[in-house]
């Protein structure tokens, strides 16, 4: 191929269905890790083109009249030229209902100490925490157990023909399976030396390559295998090692792409929740709405939901999908840990929230958190009460949490908040005391402490826990700062103007 001058070009033909060139067809090329996309129009032969560009991984996409190409991935080295023909399609039964276009386009990356959110800082860290949680909900289908026959079985079948491509093959797949990388890799890498050719044996290569964290040799056979099929298990995994090694800006792009190609409930959820981890809050609930529509069955899809509206602010909203999501699947605990958050930090009690927590209590009574979540739940509602007598069952609940989990800080708390109220100093000393010595490092209960220190005339130890309190607050906000400036912002783009996210 022709060299540009001052740069590589890439360039090509936009056709239709019936390959006939296609006059005026958007063409978008995305510079993976750079800021910003080019755009151009294809002329009246259909031809587009994109000269001088450096060395660096592209994705190119076309579209015209609602019809839209398959996003294809281009590699350009040594500053040479590079071809590609893109050919219009009609979306794809069940694909992306947003006109095959997101409302926003994640442009780049905003200030780090721009730090995302809503309401005071309580609901702030409560909305970060769900965040964090939210990346690690896992989807509804059950973990295969180890099969310790089948792994005798493989492995002597490897001693038997150590040179066969389907020994060595198969018994890596089972070690990447059961999660053993650094076994898997020379395995599979022996497979891939005696047939490269063998695809399915290169991508479990790159996913055990991934796992033991040396992304560069992942990307390499990624790459590889792109080169001759452009699919959504190929863009996710190239998301995964942009995640892994920082680039976050190119992971989120990897994880559109995947979703293009198959909207599938792991991909739309892969795709929101690195919106949702970068704090581009309003996009994350565009993809989790979509992706709920697509799958109204993943319970998972709508606690992610829930956590980005929580996030926006949008408490009532954020209630009434996680109540949802534990409806679908009762026996998961998940959504009611989420709802069981959020209610606590809430203005004002969420009115949905209450009866699923006590389902939660029925279906599992002897799990401590559903004792703990459904007692704050009904304190809250009991607050404007006077008769000391309705919160009986709070304490009933809170003191069953501590004896189901003998380290539940929070719950040993909450009784000493309890006894407080109720004017029972020793008690609240003695929780408070409790909740201390499991956790050192909670802050409330040392300056819940210092109060009732100073009620009941002990000076000297509630100046202490006062200074305790302080210390420990300055910490911990030192902390939580210094990891809102570690998250890279994503700078969104809707309707041509940014969108930055909201300050404090």
């Amino acid at each position: 191929m022709a060299q540009s001058r001052d740069g590589a070009a890439i360039r090509g033909t936009v056709l239709d269905s019936t390959h006939k060139p296609v006059v005026g067809a958007a063409v978008r090329l995305d510079p993976k890790g750079a800021l910003g996309a080019l755009e151009t129009r294809t002329n009246a032969a259909g031809v587009y083109a994109f000269p001088g560009l450096p060395n660096g991984s592209y994705i190119l996409t076309a579209e015209r009249s609602g019809l839209r190409s398959r996003p294809t991935s281009i590699t350009l080295t040594s500053l040479t030229d590079q071809t590609a023909d893109l050919v219009l399609e009609p979306p794809a039964a069940g694909d992306m209902a947003f006109a095959d276009q997101p409302n926003f386009t994640v442009a780049g990356i905003v200030d780090r100490t721009a730090a995302a959110g809503h309401g005071a800082d309580t609901s702030l860290r409560a909305s970060e925490s769900l965040t964090r949680d939210t990346t690690s909900l896992k989807p509804d289908t059950p973990t295969a157990a180890i099969d310790t026959k089948e792994e005798a079985s493989l492995r002597a079948a490897l001693a038997a023909s150590p040179g066969s491509f389907e020994a060595n093959h198969r018994l890596g797949e089972f070690c990447l399976r059961t999660g053993s990388y650094s076994e898997a890799i020379p395995l599979l890498r022996a497979a891939f030396q005696i047939d490269p050719s063998n695809q399915g044996n290169e991508y479990d290569l790159a996913l055990a390559q991934k796992g033991a964290g040396d992304s560069g040799a992942a990307r390499v056979h990624v790459q590889n295998l792109l080169a001759h099929e452009n699919t959504a298990e190929l863009h996710t995994l190239l998301g995964d090692l942009d995640e892994q090694t920082g680039d976050s800006l190119g992971a989120v792009r990897e994880y559109e792409l995947a979703v293009h190609l198959d909207p599938s409930e792991q991909n739309y959820f892969k795709w929101g929740s690195e919106l949702l981890l970068h704090r581009a809050v309003d996009p994350a609930i565009e993809v989790f709405t979509k992706g709920s529509e697509a799958h109204p069955k993943s319970a998972r899809m709508l606690a992610a939901l829930g956590a980005a509206l929580f996030a926006a602010g949008r408490y009532d909203d954020a209630a009434l999908r996680l109540c949802a999501a534990s409806d679908l699947n009762p026996a998961d605990a998940a959504p009611y840990f989420f709802l069981g958050r959020i209610d606590g930090v809430a203005p004002t009690p969420l009115p949905c929230v209450e009866p699923k927590l006590h389902r939660f209590l029925d279906l599992q009574p002897g799990n401590a958190r559903a004792n703990y979540y459904y007692a704050m739940a009904f304190w809250r509602r009991q607050k404007a009460s006077d008769d000391p007598h309705d919160l009986e069952p709070v304490e009933t609940l809170l003191i069953k949490a501590t004896s189901l989990d003998p380290k539940y800080d929070e719950a040993c708390l909450q009784l000493g908040i309890l006894y407080f109220t109720e004017h029972n100093y020793e008690k609240a000393i003695s929780f408070y005391s409790r909740a201390i010595e499991i956790n050192p490092q909670l802050s409330e209960a040392h300056y819940r402490l210092g109060v009732v220190y100073e009620r009941t005339a002990q000076p000297a130890k509630a100046k202490e826990q006062f200074r305790l309190h302080a210390d420990l607050e300055k910490e911990q906000a030192a902390a939580v700062e210094q990891q809102r400036q570690e998250i890279e912002q994503f700078l969104i783009v809707v309707g041509g103007k940014s969108a930055h996210p909201s300050p404090n």
